[in-house]
């Protein structure tokens, strides 16, 4: 029997150690693209890409590409993703797909093949996806995850004012919808505590949150957006995060990406950035 693949949340882990634990987006939206004096076309789509990828490569612990706006170009912005995702890949860099896919059965199945199938043109380290069809109509996804080592972070306690009360709404139990979502996912990376490795299974949680759900006992990776431009700091990813630091991956796109479009401005606001969250060497 062959050996069980190095899980998401360890692979995380060990590159954290020599990059920090920071995450950098890759938001190539329409205003952007002419702050960096670029046009809103395939071109500048794919100038900006390679600008991104020439800064955070070599640096960035985990990247997180937003597929919208790669999606709104067509067949063409997605071979721009392709190159943008296998070129991060190749440095070493962990790629987050922020595709926040959610469905059930078999188109489920066809979102897990396109992110995490072996064979996809579109392979990352982990996949964004919404849990609020059921956690448990995402089994192809998460299934697909534990056999090859990658990651999903399913979304449970977001950052944008919108989600609060849907997600604050209470369960039988008395649990949050977000709690819960939490809870499930423990219970998925059980296993792999017990084995004394972190789970491939992370959950999506605001920094700007002032009720967030307790992360203690999932043993996987959180990411949390709602860092520098969102108005969270160091010290609210540290409140949030109170136990569960070295998984935990605040993500930081906006604030970073307005020093473009020079490629060294960007790595040295990536570096700079970091610093505040150093990986753990275990």
């Amino acid at each position: 029997m062959s050996a069980a693949p190095q899980t998401f949340g360890d692979r995380l882990r060990e590159v954290a150690v020599e990059r920090g634990r920071l995450c950098v987006g890759i938001d190539p939206h329409a205003a952007l693209l002419r702050a960096w004096g670029l046009a809103d076309d395939i071109e500048g789509l794919a100038e900006f890409s390679r600008r991104c990828v020439a800064a955070f490569a070599d640096t960035a612990a985990l990247v997180k590409p937003q597929v919208a706006f790669y999606e709104r170009f067509g067949s063409r912005g997605f071979a721009v993703l392709e190159e943008t995702i296998a070129t991060l890949r190749e440095a070493g860099c962990l790629v987050v797909a922020d595709a926040k896919r959610g469905d059930i059965g078999s188109t489920m199945a066809g979102y897990a093949e396109a992110w995490l199938g072996d064979d996809s043109p579109l392979l990352s380290d982990a996949v964004t996806v919404s849990p609020y069809l059921g956690v448990g109509a995402l089994a192809p996804v998460l299934e697909l995850a534990e056999e090859t080592g990658r990651g999903v972070f399913l979304l449970a306690a977001t950052s944008n004012p919108e989600a609060v009360e849907l997600q604050s709404i209470t369960d039988g139990q008395g649990r949050k919808i977000s709690q819960r979502i939490v809870d499930e996912v423990a219970e998925r990376n059980a296993a792999h505590r017990a084995a004394g490795r972190a789970g491939n299974l992370g959950v999506v949680v605001g920094a700007t949150l002032a009720a967030p759900p307790q992360l203690s006992e999932l043993n996987g990776p959180v990411l949390m957006p709602g860092v520098g431009a969102q108005g969270a700091g160091a010290e609210d990813v540290s409140r949030i995060a109170a136990g569960v630091e070295d998984l935990t991956f605040p993500n930081i796109s906006r604030a970073i990406l307005k020093t473009g479009p020079e490629i060294a401005e960007l790595r040295n606001s990536l570096v700079e950035a970091a610093a505040e969250f150093p990986g753990f060497p275990r």
